[in-house]
């Protein structure tokens, strides 16, 4: 048993040696296996880390190239910009130089340009002084360079006097006056009425305004205020102006006294006017700022080719015209009118006022007596009157004329010895006998009354004068140391039987 015991366990000894032996086999065939791997592993990775290298390398390499060949496309591009930028250089410096040459040009036409527009506007100012100095010098030569061909129409004009009338006459003088040429700026318009009995020529003469006389004296120009005007100054302006509308004057009565001759015009009214609008109203006015009665033989004695002379004194000293105190102004004067009285025929004076007591009933009166006694009246009040014939006196019943060289005048007179209301055609008639013998004012004189028609148009047209009975009544007691009697029917509207001098019943 023990032998057989030693026999397995031999056995399984040899069984336990071969597995340990076929262990160490198996361990060292792993061990080598192991190696082997181990070796093959770092041959791979050897091989691996050499192909890596290689691929590094060749990764190196091929980046040195594309480097190289950047640096080399770097160099090409920055040497390409640099020369394009050298090119843009010198293109920009050859367009800099064109500028600067066309700026140089455009700077030298623009001082050019400038300086013809500086000389131009020099030019501009020269031109526009030398125009008003020689508007301001026509002035001065209106009476040398009057119309002296005016003395060729003496024949002319008598012939449209012989066969055509005082109408015919004065057309045929206003177109030979209308010839007569003016500096620009003036007319020389006028119109004219004629007077044949007398021998007097009524001139309404149309002056310029203000605004004929240049308020500037000069232009200057300069290049940081442009063109400037000096202005005239104004004491010289409306010495001017005054100056021009004197010449003016002048020029027309000198033209026409040449054109006529003394059997034809024996004298000259000339009114002087400006038309023009009322500041304060809006409404057009007319001015009267010169008038003048010229004798021919007192306008014969002035030299109006003198240079030295001076026409405003010639008109106020020498021919006593009225002159505007300030033309410029428009400031208006009363006209000077100056009557041939033989044109209106009178009757002798009839002392009536010594025949009358202090009780005379004014409409007892004959109508002559009544008309004495206003021309007695109004010589009272202080002027110079006179009766005129009952024929043919074209509605004056009296003329009477204050000779004040200021508010004088003629004036026409129409006496009414009524007992009833004067009706608004006799004030009419009144005005228009005014305008025909060119009055300065007209009264109508009556021992009635009128109505408010009547005295309204008595007041706008502003030379009508009414006196009715109650203040005639007055005024002859005031005056003539009259107390009369007005013996009317009616008592008027508004009146106290005192006015009539009746005494008032009790």
């Amino acid at each position: 048993m023990a032998r057989r015991k030693g026999l397995i366990a031999q056995v399984l000894d040899a069984r336990k040696q071969a597995r340990k032996l076929q262990a160490q086999a198996e361990a060292r065939q792993h061990r080598e296996f192991v190696a082997e791997q181990r070796r093959q592993e770092a041959e791979a990775d050897r091989e691996a880390r050499q192909a890596d290298a290689a691929a590094k390398k060749a990764q190196a390499a091929l980046a040195q190239e594309e480097a190289r060949t950047k640096r080399l496309s770097d160099q090409a591009a920055a040497k390409a910009a640099r020369e394009a930028a050298q090119r843009e250089l010198a293109e920009e410096r050859r367009q800099a130089a064109a500028a600067r040459a066309k700026a140089q040009d455009a700077a030298g036409a623009q001082r050019a340009a400038e300086r013809e527009v500086h000389a131009r506007k020099i030019a501009e100012a020269e031109f526009r002084t030398e125009a008003i100095a020689a508007k301001v010098a026509a002035y001065g030569q209106l009476l040398l360079n009057r119309n002296r061909r005016t003395v060729n129409s003496t024949l002319e004009l008598r012939a449209a006097l012989t066969h055509g009338g005082p109408g015919a006459f004065v057309d045929r003088l206003q177109h030979l006056l209308a010839q007569s040429r003016y500096p620009e700026g003036l007319t020389g318009s006028a119109a004219a009425h004629y007077e044949p009995n007398s021998r007097e020529l009524l001139i309404e003469y149309e002056l310029p305004l203000q605004d004929a006389v240049p308020t500037v004296a000069a232009y200057r120009y300069t290049k940081a205020n442009g063109m400037m005007p000096a202005p005239r100054k104004e004491p010289e302006t409306k010495k001017l102006y005054s100056d021009l509308l004197a010449r003016l004057t002048l020029r027309t009565v000198a033209e026409t006294f040449d054109a006529t001759t003394a059997d034809m015009v024996e004298s000259i009214v000339f009114n002087g006017y400006v038309s023009t609008k009322d500041r304060a109203t809006g409404r057009a006015v007319r001015p009267l700022l010169i008038s003048i009665s010229a004798e021919r033989q007192r306008f014969a004695e002035i030299e109006l080719d003198e240079p030295e002379l001076d026409p405003v004194l010639c008109l106020r000293s020498h021919l006593n015209a009225i002159v505007s105190p300030h033309p410029y102004d428009l400031e208006g004067v009363r006209p000077v009118m100056t009557f041939d009285l033989s044109k209106y025929k009178f009757v002798d004076e009839m002392d009536v006022v010594a025949g009358m007591d202090s009780r005379t009933d004014l409409l007892n009166l004959s109508p002559g007596e009544f008309e004495h006694l206003i021309r007695r009246l109004f010589e009272a009040v202080g002027l110079k009157s006179w009766v005129t014939q009952a024929s043919k006196d074209e509605g004056v019943d009296g003329v009477a004329v204050n000779e004040d060289p200021i508010v004088g005048g003629l004036c026409i007179i129409q006496a009414k010895r009524y007992s009833k209301i004067v009706g608004l055609e006799a004030v009419h008639a009144l005005a228009g006998v005014m305008e025909h013998k060119r009055a300065a004012k007209g009264v109508l004189v009556t021992t009635s009354w009128v109505g408010k028609a009547s005295r309204d148009f008595a007041t706008s047209n502003g030379r009508i004068e009414i006196i009715e009975g109650r203040n005639l009544k007055h005024m002859l007691r005031e005056h003539l140391q009259l107390d009369v009697l007005i013996g009317l029917d009616k008592l008027p509207p508004g009146w106290n039987r005192s006015d009539l001098g009746q005494t008032t019943p009790s």
